[in-house]
Parts: structure tokens; sequence; C-alpha cells
């Protein structure tokens, strides 16, 4: 053999033989199923000139699509994930990274992107919508490049299908799962590299996807899923693996899939506090729910009808036999794939990828949703390509091998599909556009959803609608009585209209609930506190106070509230202290700033109390308050014009108020008199 011979050899046996890049593929003109050896792409560019033409057809449609919700509003817990004031500055950015607390999930990336997207435009809901769908659109065109890449069979119906398919609209049209598309942008860029790195065997593209699988890692963690994946693709690609080639490039992948999972555990564990009744299942439980939550996922693909954001609860028992058809169809299922692999290994990687991508929300882990459900339709945002492609490349094939006359006829079938996958999208969105809609088409569809009734209750609250909420919260109690939530939001209500003994009741009846819920927790702790203080008992409105804090320490309500007790109380050092706590964890809290004044105006440190008020109206320019107060203590200190100035901005905002108007006049007969007082506003329990 010649040198040039022997080079082809060895080139050969590490698969780097190069070819031409496919032609397109609409569904009647497709490949073989199963990929040949001589077809290596590692020098073709990863979409065509079709390919792109197609990816933005499908990028329009997803806008088209989800066009209900281009201005939807913030719903449930967006506002949650949405960056906090005390991260909005630099060093709240340095705290999304350092502080795995910060932020309601340990996912830096994201919450990264959240803060990008405040800067740029704030409160506004549109763009973040907007950004949603920029990046489903993105992980669109990288899902045609993947499966172009690997010469899958109907790649474009498949893309088509993933952009359009109404149980990808949770992810999408809810703010919050930002998570699922900006992950999968990383995730499969990251796999889009890799298997560049495999026919090329190149470190640089090697560094590129292990660069942007840590990225994806960052956005959300059930992307560790990814070098499993690969696994499952190049088995299926060459129908075994080599330790060498396949399993160990990928070994630091899964190490470190495995750490950041690890993380995700102890966060639901100690931080969301997964534990208790809810949680405590054996293992055989845990078994029926796995199987359970594969065949629900499978048959929302197959039939999207009836699509929810809050699924109910199951009912798990080991004793009832029918629960045992799921797990043990779902192994029968991936047992007949086995069985048919060398006739085509197609079917049992599809099934492979489905269910490992799915592993980490089957329920052999615990997650916070599983206080009220086993299934979301964002589980399986990514997991379901497994079956999508599957069904893709299938229908691809069986077209190939029909007659050339009804080709066509596949085309239109397809295209057809397409649309009425996009209309009932349409109509899904539909549900996203405010949190009122949304509760209400949830309990449409399900009228025992009990946090549905809860969080109804909430919006209807912040309305004013205070018949309504307490009606709502009411019923989701008669359905789940050791739901703490609605006892708490009873009792702001009920203290809202004076009644603060019936208030206290019930908080009290919140924290008698055996509570894992550690938000409502400290939040019945410290309205408890409030009340306590309303009442006068400070001694034990500053036992409740300090109880929310061990429970949650980055309460900053909870310390600006101790403050006032303090304050009240006398121990001015104690109060600056709490207050200078409560800035500490948001640096924007109006009242903190000025109620920190006030007592740093008490111990004469007037220069640091002016940088308080000063720090209040840069958030606030209309603060009365702020005003009045920075006048009283430039009065105080003879600056006369300076809080003639500020007395008259306080009554330029506000013309009734009676101590701006005093002080004003205090200010202007003292012109001529040295000697007066000044009032300082000081806020209390509200």
């Amino acid at each position: 053999m010649d040198r040039r011979g022997r080079k082809t050899a060895k080139a050969r046996e590490r698969g780097r033989i190069k070819a031409a890049y496919p032609p397109p593929d609409g569904p009647g003109a497709l490949a073989s199923s199963t990929p040949a050896a001589a077809h290596d792409l590692s020098e073709a560019p990863f979409l065509t000139r079709y390919d792109l033409l197609v990816a933005i057809v499908l990028a329009v449609a997803v806008f088209i699509t989800y066009q209900p919700c281009w201005h939807g509003g913030f719903i449930w817990d967006d506002e949650q994930h949405l960056t906090a004031a005390e991260l909005q500055s630099w060093q709240g950015f340095e705290r999304i990274w350092t502080d795995v607390r910060a932020t309601t999930q340990y996912y830096p990336l994201l919450h990264s992107l959240f803060w990008l997207e405040h800067a740029a435009w704030g409160r506004a809901e549109i763009g973040y919508h907007l950004a949603n769908l920029a990046l489903h659109s993105c992980a669109v065109v990288l899902v045609l490049a993947v499966l172009r890449r690997l010469n899958v069979p109907g790649a474009w119906l498949a893309a088509g299908i993933f952009a359009l398919h109404p149980v990808q609209v949770e992810s999408v049209a809810w703010i919050t799962e930002q998570k699922n598309t900006l992950s999968a942008v990383f995730y499969l860029s990251a796999a889009l590299c890799y298997l560049r790195f495999d026919r090329t065997r190149r470190p640089a593209w090697y560094a590129a996807a292990a660069v942007l699988f840590v990225a994806a890692l960052l956005s959300k963690t059930i992307t560790g899923t990814l070098p499993g994946a690969l696994l499952v693709v190049f088995w299926w690609q060459r129908g075994r693996q080599s330790w060498k080639q396949d399993v160990l490039p990928l070994v630091p992948f899964f190490l470190v899939g495995a750490g950041f999972g690890m993380l995700t555990a102890w966060w639901e564990l100690q931080v969301n506090r997964c534990t208790g009744p809810d949680f405590d299942f054996t293992f055989v439980q845990r078994l029926l729910i796995a199987g359970r939550t594969a065949w629900f996922c499978f048959w929302k693909l197959v039939w999207p009808t009836n699509l929810t954001f809050i699924y109910p609860r199951w009912q798990i028992d080991a004793h009832a036999l029918w629960q045992y058809a799921f797990p043990l169809g779902a192994a029968a299922i991936l047992v007949l794939a086995w069985a048919v692999r060398r006739r085509s290994r197609a079917p049992l990687a599809g099934l492979l990828y489905f269910g490992g991508t799915l592993f980490p929300v089957l329920g052999f882990l615990n997650l916070y949703t599983f206080r009220y459900s086993f299934v979301a339709d964002h589980y399986q945002y990514l997991a379901s390509l497994g079956l999508i492609v599957l069904a893709s490349s299938a229908a691809a094939v069986l077209l190939r091998r029909m007659a050339p006359r009804l080709r066509p006829a596949g085309d239109v079938a397809s295209v057809i599909l397409l649309a009425l996958l996009a209309v009932l999208s349409w109509r899904q969105s539909r549900m996203y556009a405010d949190g009122e809609s949304l509760y209400a088409a949830t309990l449409d569809r399900d009228p025992d959803c009990w946090m549905a009734h809860n969080n109804l209750g909430v919006l209807l609250f912040e309305r004013n609608q205070g018949d309504a909420a307490l009606e709502c919260y009411q019923k989701a109690l008669e359905i789940k009585p050791d739901y703490a939530w609605p006892h708490v939001n009873i009792g702001m209500l009920l203290a809202g209209r004076g009644k603060i003994d019936d208030a206290i009741a019930e908080y009290r009846r919140a924290l008698a609930i055996d509570l894992d819920d550690a938000d409502a927790q400290a939040e019945a702790h410290r309205n408890l506190g409030v009340a306590f203080a309303d009442r006068e008992h400070l001694d034990d409105a500053i036992v409740e106070f300090r109880k929310a804090l061990v429970i949650k320490p980055a309460h900053a309500n909870a310390h600006y509230y101790l403050g006032l007790v303090y304050a009240e109380r006398g121990q001015v050092d104690d109060a600056i202290a709490e207050y200078r706590q409560a800035l500490a964890i948001n640096p924007k809290y109006l009242e903190a700033h000025n109620n920190l004044g006030n007592v740093l105006a008490a111990r004469g440190r007037s220069g640091e109390a002016l940088a308080e008020y000063r720090a209040a109206l840069e958030l606030d320019p209309l603060s009365v308050e702020a005003h009045n107060n920075s006048g009283a203590v430039l009065l105080n200190l003879n600056r006369l014009d300076e809080a003639i100035v500020q007395f008259q901005q306080a009554l330029t905002i506000n013309p009734n108020s009676v101590d701006a108007r005093n002080n004003l006049a205090n200010a202007k007969a003292r012109l001529n008199r040295p000697n007066g007082p000044s009032h300082i506003e000081s806020s209390r329990f509200r």
C-alpha cells in the first residue's frame, strides 16, 4: 500500500472520510434512517442556503404563532425571577455569581441575562417575551443544524414540529422559563460543536463544546444530560461505542454535569425545603411516578389537548395494580425497540434520548413542583426532540419508499400538520396573556387546583377586590386545609381592614401547619410581627421578626420592620444596624434610606442623614417625606436657603403636607430669628 493509501485507511479508521454535504431533504427526498459510514460532514457548513430559508420561515412562524403573548404580563413567579432591586447594581451582578442564595435558583447565566434585560428595558414585559421568542427561534435553527450534521431524515419537519408544538408554549410564553430556551441554545450549540469534534478531533471544537456545555448548565442543570445523549447518538450512528473515541472524551462532561446536578439537588433540599410528606416516597412509588410521567409526556406530544399550567397531582398507591401498567409498559416498549435494533437502531435511540433527558424530572429526585404536581409541559422542552425526530424521520423514510408521484402529497401533509400545530399553540399562548387568564383557564380544566385559587386571590387582592379574593382563599383551604399561604393572605386582607386580632389568628393558623415552605413560614412570622407592632406589643414583634430572619436571613423587609420597632423603643443604634442590614440586601429600599436618615439625624449625624435622604430622592424624586426630612436637617444646620428649597419641593408634590408647610413657615421665620422647631416624618408599621 502506498503512502496515500495508508493515510486514507488511517482516516477511515478514525471515521473522518470527507463527503459532500447532503442535498436538502423535504419529506419526499431523504436518505435511509441509518446514516451511511461514507457520509462525513466535518468540513461542510452547518446550514445550506435552503436550510437558512427554512429557518427564517420557521422563526417568522414562531413570532406570529406567539402573538397573543407579546404583551403578556408577569405571571406567578416571574416577579421573583426578574432582577430584584437589590441585584440591579454592579454589586448585585457580582452577587448573582457568588451568592447561591441571591436568586430563586443558582442559574447565574440566566439571571445575568435577566440583569441585562432589566438594564435594557426595565420591567417592560414585551422585552422579555420577545427575547424568549428569539431564543426559542435560535433553538429551532440549532435543531435543524444538528439534524443536518447527523444526516437525519425529515430534519426540517422535526425542526418545525419542535418550533410550533403546543407542548412548548409553557416554555416560550412564560418569562420564567427563559431558563429553558436559553439553556437549549447553549445545549444544542455544544452538541453541534462536539459533533464536529467527533469528526475532526480538533481540540478547538472540543474546547468550544465544553465552554458551551458549562454555559448550558449555568442556565439550567437539566442540560447535564447532554453527554448521555451524545453517547446515544454515537451508538445510533456506528452500532457500537468505543471507549477511546466515544466515552473517554465525554468523561469530563459527565463529571461536570454530575457536579451541577448535585448542587441543584442540594438547593432543592436545603433552600426549597423539598422534604416532608409531599416528597416522602418509597423507591417503588418513585418507579410508578416515573412510568406515569413518561407516558404522560408521550401522550401530550401525540395528542396535545387539555394542556394546562398546573396538572392535578396524582395519588400514587403502590397497592393499586393498575398503576404498575405505566412502568411495565415503558419497559416493554424499550425491550421491543432493543429487539428490532438490528433492523433499525433509530427507535431505541429516540426512546433512550427521550427517557434519558426526562430522567431528572421523572420523580427519582425531589423537585419543588412535586408539592402540587408531578408533571409540567416545560419538563419536556428538550426531551421532546427524541420522539419528534423519531416520528419525523420515520415519516420521511416511508415517503421515500412511496411512488414519486405521491411524495408531493407528503410535503403538503407536513405543512398542514405544522399549520395545525401553530393554530393550537396560538390558542394555548392566549392563556399566558396575564395572570388572571392563566388561572381562570387552569381552574376551568381543573376546578380543584388549590394553588390557582390562592394565586387568583392574590391578583384580586392587588386590584382591591377584597371580597372576591377572600372567596378564592377560602376555596383553596376547602380543597387543601393544610395549605399555609391562604391563611397568610387572609391575615393580610384582614389587617388591611383594621381587624388586627383576626389577622393575628390567621397568621397563627398558618404557623400551626407543619410548614416546609420557607417563604410562607417567614412571611407569616413577619406579618405577625407587624400586627404585634400595630398593637404596640413591641417585645412580641421583635421575637417574630427575628424568627422570620432565622428562616430567611436575606429578608430585607423583616430587617426594616425590626429597625422600626427599635426606633420606636428608642434603641437607635440597633435601629441603625437593622436599616443598614435591609439596605445591604436591597440598596434600593426607599423607606429604609429615609428612616435610616431619621435615626441618624436623631443621633446628630446630620451629614450621614442627608446622604440617606439623597439616596432616597435618587430612587424617588417625588418622595415628600425625603424632601421634608432633608429640609428639616438642613434647617437644624441653619442652611436656611437649602432647607426652604426642599420644603417647597415637598409642597409642589403634595400641597396638603402639613409637616412641610409648617417647616417652610419656620424656615422663613428663622431668616429673621435664629431658633424654631422642625419636624421630621418617620414611617411606622405599614
